[in-house]
């Protein structure tokens, strides 16, 4: 089971001290947060995309490229990744140029977006969010396990002998999870494809999570991909922690109360019996993760934001090193042991690599893609004729 943070990179006001982060600092801190977590052991470290104040985290490639180069193990993942809003095109080559650059510690978590002024922005109506959604994936998919890729639909131009470059690493693509709170459509998406699901439920009740995630492992079944338990299933989460629980309550709850997301909602006890959130002792936060499987069944990833809410960096690098040493750790032995033998692994590139050879057979290490003309349609050992 793999276990990460995720960032929306909010420029939110610490309501303690009244301080703004800048731009500079917010996207500097994301990276510190990175390097952190992969240092106490977790394994995947995701940003959000957002086009629109107050966030930061407009272009996630060239972030998790950064980030790339500073580290050497943990996955670097989206969350999301605008299916509706980018072009498939751009989106196949710049995350196949990024598996390239991070040895294949890249995957991605594909999503609508949830901020109405941003289709038009980019030329898209968000009325037809799911059609453009199926649309742009089905060519995304195409434009990586095809070398050359004739296509027409309804939201982009036509192409034509087009081929994106680089290829997939090893000839593979990255993983995709789907992510979707409330749109059984996208629920059907990753399973029809094959693909995880990752239910982002931080603002949802268990019951909805439950049904949603019970939807995806059904279908999975129908479309022949394994049976319902085998399927890829990720969910978010969120937690405040400090060694005294009463003292994570008082430090967290003036955050709490004073957060574009949360003020002037339910109160921060019944936000934590409704939610995910879990504000407490590191053992309280693993006595309830523990219990997340029991409604979802068996599940590959487990994220956690961290640092909303207008947190100071020192204290969101305490939660991490919290996260990474006292609670994983014991999820990870508790859940591995419980888990059924068939229940396949987290996705890595390795081990899609390892499947898509036995596959095929041995590896030949002598291929090399090579595109043809864009012009004549001929390769190159053919033009030397």
């Amino acid at each position: 089971m793999q276990f990460g943070i995720f960032t929306i990179a909010d420029i939110t006001p610490d309501p303690m001290t009244g301080k703004v982060p800048t731009e500079n600092e917010r996207l500097r801190n994301m990276i510190e947060m990175g390097r952190l977590a992969e240092q106490v052991g977790l394994d995947v470290f995701a940003i959000g995309e957002h086009h629109n104040p107050p966030f930061v985290t407009s272009s996630p490639t060239t972030t998790l490229a950064y980030l790339g180069a500073q580290t050497e193990r943990i996955i670097l993942s989206t969350a999301t990744t605008l299916i509706t809003t980018n072009d498939p095109v751009k989106i196949a080559e710049d995350y196949a140029m990024l598996q390239h650059l991070t040895g294949g510690r890249v995957d991605l978590v594909m999503g609508r977006g949830n901020t109405g002024p941003v289709y038009p922005w980019f030329g898209q109506d968000i009325r037809k969010g799911i059609e453009i959604a199926i649309e742009n994936y089905d060519l995304l998919r195409r434009l990586w396990t095809e070398d050359v890729v004739n296509w027409e639909g309804q939201f982009r131009t036509p192409l034509q002998q087009f081929t994106s470059t680089p290829r997939p690493l090893d000839g593979v693509a990255p993983f995709v999870w789907h992510g979707s709170i409330r749109s059984p459509q996208i629920a059907e998406q990753a399973a029809y494809y094959g693909d995880g699901f990752l239910h982002n439920n931080i603002f949802w009740p268990m019951s909805h999570t439950k049904q949603m995630v019970q939807l995806y492992r059904e279908r999975y079944e129908h479309y022949g991909h394994g049976k319902a338990h085998q399927a890829y299933v990720g969910l978010g989460g969120q937690a405040f922690m400090r060694k005294n629980s009463q003292d994570a309550w008082n430090e967290f709850r003036p955050y709490f109360d004073n957060a574009p997301v949360y003020g002037g909602g339910p109160s921060m006890e019944d936000f934590t019996a409704q939610t995910p959130l879990t504000v407490g002792s590191p053992e309280q936060v693993v006595e309830r993760y523990l219990t997340m499987a029991d409604h979802v069944g068996d599940y590959q990833r487990q994220m956690f934001l961290m640092d909303h809410a207008g947190l100071p960096q020192k204290t969101v690098l305490e939660q991490i090193e919290l996260l990474g040493t006292e609670v994983v750790p014991v999820l990870r032995r508790e859940l591995e042991a419980r888990k059924p033998a068939d229940v396949p692994e987290a996705p890595t590139h390795a081990g899609r690599v390892a499947a898509a050879e036995a596959e095929r057979g041995a590896f030949d290490d002598s291929y090399r893609f090579e595109t043809g003309d864009n012009w004549t349609g001929l390769r190159a050992e053919d033009a030397r004729r």
